[in-house]
This record gives structure tokens, C-alpha cells and sequence, in this order.
């Protein structure tokens, strides 16, 4: 089902939304996906909430992922609080994904709530521990404490675009270009324990930041 459409949504943040939907739809179309299961989840979900993790400049075919394979499963993607975020949510309502608004820099502290909620609930949340300003390729430890805090395993997805367009942007944004091949991998899921210490922390986040680049 659709998410509610928000109350203070503008009609220009709308209509941007719709647009960039159909534009995601259309694309999606002409691609060649592959999608190379290594957790096995295409044939047994689980009953419990998920951190899904990919890197902000691969996210462009997510939405096609979650409505092809996942839209029995609700989710809700992590997106700032600025215009550009409002853009995001209401691309994504359109998929039946809902959002968590913030960010390190702006209602931090109650998104982290948000996601704990939505995790607990047996919900998916989905993050690009990158953004949303980078450096890119380089994993923050919001997904670290989330996993602590809710015990939910960490879902990694890999997208390799074998033909893109990249943006001049912080983290040189991918747009696969129509007709080309998507490999998309699901790794196998990843727990954190509760009771890291500060270097232990930092060993796991490592840990991820690679499973993330594929090495």
C-alpha cells in the first residue's frame, strides 16, 4: 500500500515526486537486472525487522528492488530533513516505501528514535551509512549503534552498474543508463553485538564498510 500522503507535502514537492517516479519506473523497465541472492532471502523472508545498508550512490534501482521482491514487507528509507529529502520521500511514497526524516546534522537524535521504532515494530529501515554528505565510501556508525540497539541484522546491497552515467556530486552519484546491466547483490546478514567496546566499535564498523565495497 502507499504511505500516507503528508499533511504539509506541497504541490510542487508532489508533482517533482511523481515525476521522478515515473522516470525511476521507465528506466527500471529497460534495465537488465540481476539480482545474485547470497542470503537466500528471495525464498524465506524473515519475521523480523531489517537494517537494509547500501551506498548513497547506488540507490537509484532500490526502489525497483523493494516493489519487485519486497513490497509485502514494509519499509521506510532514511532521508535528510532539506527540500531535496522532501523530493526523496515523496519518489519513494510512490513505491509504498515511507520515510524517517533527518540526519546527523538536522533531527538526528529523534530520526534515531524513529528507526528504532520502525525496527522493533518487525519493519525494514533502509541507509546509505555514507550520507547524506560523505565522504563517500565511508561508513558512519548510525547502522553500527542502530544494530546494537535493536538487535536487527544488518542487510548489505551491493548495485554494480556495468554502464552509468555519474554526477558531479560528493559522492559522484550513479545513474545506470537505460538498456545497460544491474548486478545487484544481497549479502548475508550481519549482527552486531550489544556490548562493543570503543574498539571493538570501530573494528565492526570497518567490518561493514568493507562488506559494503564488496572486498
Amino acid at each position: 500500500m502507499k504511505p500516507e500522503k503528508p499533511a504539509d507535502l506541497s504541490f510542487k514537492t508532489w508533482l517533482v515526486g511523481k515525476l521522478f517516479a515515473m522516470v525511476l519506473r521507465l528506466l527500471s523497465f529497460t534495465l537488465r537486472i540481476h539480482v545474485d541472492d547470497r542470503c537466500g532471502i528471495l525464498k524465506k523472508q524473515p519475521s523480523q525487522g531489517l537494517i537494509w545498508a547500501l551506498w548513497h550512490n547506488q540507490i537509484m534501482v532500490m526502489p525497483w528492488l523493494y516493489r519487485k521482491h519486497f513490497s509485502n514487507r514494509a519499509g521506510a528509507v532514511l532521508s535528510s530533513a532539506s527540500k531535496d529529502g522532501a523530493v526523496l520521500s515523496e519518489t519513494l511514497r510512490n513505491f509504498g516505501i515511507s520515510s524517517v526524516r533527518g540526519s546527523s546534522s538536522r533531527r538526528g537524535a529523534q530520526a534515531m528514535v524513529e528507526l528504532m521504532r520502525w525496527v522493533r515494530g518487525g519493519r525494514d529501515v533502509v541507509l546509505t551509512p555514507d550520507g547524506p554528505r560523505g565522504p563517500c565510501y565511508r561508513l558512519q556508525p548510525g547502522v553500527i549503534k542502530l544494530a546494537q540497539k535493536t538487535g536487527a541484522d544488518i542487510f548489505p546491497l551491493l548495485m554494480d552498474f556495468q554502464n552509468c552515467w555519474e554526477l558531479k556530486s560528493w559522492d559522484s552519484f550513479r545513474i545506470p543508463k537505460p538498456f545497460s546491466k544491474v548486478v545487484i547483490t544481497l549479502g548475508p546478514y550481519e549482527s552486531i553485538k550489544s556490548d562493543l567496546d570503543a574498539e571493538e566499535f570501530e573494528q565492526e564498523r570497518l567490518r561493514i564498510e568493507k562488506v559494503l565495497s564488496g572486498k
